[in-house]
């Protein structure tokens, strides 16, 4: 093993050995759910004079059609640039004023308006995300604006290969389901949405039994809870009309290949994987670091060390709400692609055929958990954290009850859940013309 590969086990050691097994979870959080339906969640943090705050909305990417793919993205770029009663300097300026900032986002199950300040000003920082969240103007102007803007990055995300071959492998894996959908949303429907589409879609979505609001930092929880609960007693009671379930059909193998101008060819190998509250989601996470995770893992030693295939390689498997997926990715010469989608195919196999060493699994275990413990050590990203859980159905305190079973995570268990969802691959080999 590299020399690179020992310091960075060391570091996740050390980490776990000084950070509680969720991160943070020997601190108390308070939950309170109102008769709206609204959840508040508060974690005292007295580490730092600073105070995070993550409200969450049940509607992202995942509820979208292909009609409206992009709505909303585009709606939580245009609320934060203006409310009935702040434009969209004045909220900047109000942000900036108590030490911190805001901002919005939409991802595939969930969107995001947070905010951060001095924990002196944590009644400025709630009023001010309540503002946001309650009373959009939702004005023409900034409509058009962020629109601009978001179609901009759509055609920046098209010309980036490894982009371009993402989502057509999530096209592929997905196929009528949403999760195929990207966040960003595709250019010809976010170049038609009006202001009467966007308010729509708040309306629908932006009620209390869909929304979290979490909070993180120096403050006492109870006085916290009780502001929360005072800001949004106007907001809309109830969870709104539920979008259609719409079932992930298993893909068959699928290969596809995309011609796009590109000095590298792009191999991505995605299958179905468990979601979120699946039993078999810690040992995917183990197994996705085992193949893909750092240098140690062994798309990095197998296919660009020993074989040198690869410029770069690893392995992803996000936390979804509904059937996950994992992807194995690499980038090679044009000239080595068939080689390179054919290493990635033998460690798939590899994978359910043998049993990973007991030193792989540990490094495996100690390198995810490490990465955990590291992306939980601010208040903004705790608060993200227990908001995106108790969104996700499985409970503000998931952290510390998935860092346990990560810890008892064993090869058979990699083993078992490599031959139950890695049988089918689907892969998207992007190359340059002429290839």
């Amino acid at each position: 093993m590299k020399k690179g590969c020992l310091t960075g086990y060391a570091l996740s050691a050390i980490l776990l050995a000084s950070t509680p097994a969720g991160g943070a979870e020997e601190i108390p959080v308070l939950r309170q759910r109102l008769p709206s339906g609204l959840t508040i969640l508060v974690r005292e943090n007295p580490a730092a004079p600073v105070v995070a705050v993550s409200l969450l909305v049940r509607v992202g990417s995942g509820w979208e059609r292909p009609a409206s793919s992009g709505i909303t993205n585009l709606l939580q770029q245009v609320m934060v640039k203006g409310t009935e009663r702040r434009g969209a300097l004045e909220i900047a300026e109000t942000a900036e004023g108590i030490g911190g900032s805001v901002s919005a986002s939409a991802e595939t199950d969930f969107s995001e308006i947070r905010g951060s300040a001095l924990a002196r000003h944590w009644r400025e920082l709630l009023d001010l995300v309540a503002d946001i969240a309650l009373r959009p103007a939702l004005a023409a102007s900034e409509i058009e604006g962020e629109r601009r803007v978001v179609l901009s990055a759509i055609l920046s995300r098209t010309d980036q290969p490894f982009q371009r071959a993402l989502e057509t492998l999530m096209e592929q894996v997905y196929g009528g389901h949403p999760y195929a959908l990207p966040s960003l949303g595709r250019r010809e429907v976010v170049a038609r949405l009006g202001r009467e589409e966007l308010l729509e879609h708040y309306r629908q979505h932006y009620r209390a039994g869909r929304t979290v609001v979490s909070v993180s930092g120096q403050v006492a929880a109870r006085e916290v809870a009780a502001e929360i609960a005072r800001l949004f007693a106007s907001m809309p009671a109830g969870g709104g009309e539920a979008a259609a379930v719409v079932p992930v059909v298993p893909a068959a193998a699928e290969r596809m290949i995309v011609t796009h101008p590109a000095a590298q060819a792009q191999v991505l190998v995605g299958v179905l994987a468990p979601p979120l509250s699946h039993p078999d989601y810690a040992a995917m996470k183990v197994l996705s670091t085992a193949l893909g995770g750092g240098m140690a893992g062994r798309l990095f030693r197998e296919l660009r060390d020993k074989q040198g295939l690869a410029y770069s390689t690893g392995a992803f498997y996000p936390s979804r709400v509904g059937r996950g997926v994992l992807v194995a990715y690499l980038g090679t010469a044009p000239a080595n692609a068939e080689k390179a989608e054919e290493g990635i195919r033998k460690e798939l196999a590899r994978l359910g055929r043998e049993a990973l060493g007991a030193e792989e699994v540990a490094r495996a275990r100690t390198y995810l958990l490490g990465q955990f413990a590291l992306d939980r050590r601010t208040n903004a990203r705790l608060a993200w954290y227990q908001a995106f859980f108790e969104s996700a159905g499985v409970g503000h305190d998931f952290a510390e009850r998935y860092a346990r079973a990560v810890q008892v995570i064993t090869a058979e268990d990699v083993q078992r859940v490599a031959r139950a969802y890695l049988g089918f691959p689907t892969v998207v080999s992007l190359r340059p013309p002429g290839q």
